[in-house]
């Protein structure tokens, strides 16, 4: 089984959720349940982590991700390092 590494990152907060791989359908399905229930962006991470069995780590820039959230713009994108 597969894992891996999402960057959820905003004006307010920067955080790296490790859970399940997934492709980008699904996270972005994922992403906006989890939008749907916040009432503060700041919560997202938590939100999305207790609904979609994902852990928050650690933040470091230098953490290569598979997917980028950005939480201002709403997209979701592969970042290339």
């Amino acid at each position: 089984m597969k894992n891996m590494l999402v960057e959820i990152d905003g004006y307010y907060s920067q955080s790296i959720v490790y859970g399940m791989d997934c492709n980008y359908v699904e996270l972005k399905r994922m992403y906006r349940n989890a939008l749907a229930e916040v009432t503060d962006i700041k919560e997202l991470a938590e939100v999305f982590c207790k609904m979609h069995n994902f852990v928050i780590v650690p933040y470091s820039k230098d953490i290569q991700v598979d997917f980028v959230i950005d939480t201002d713009t709403n997209r979701i994108y592969a970042p290339s390092y």
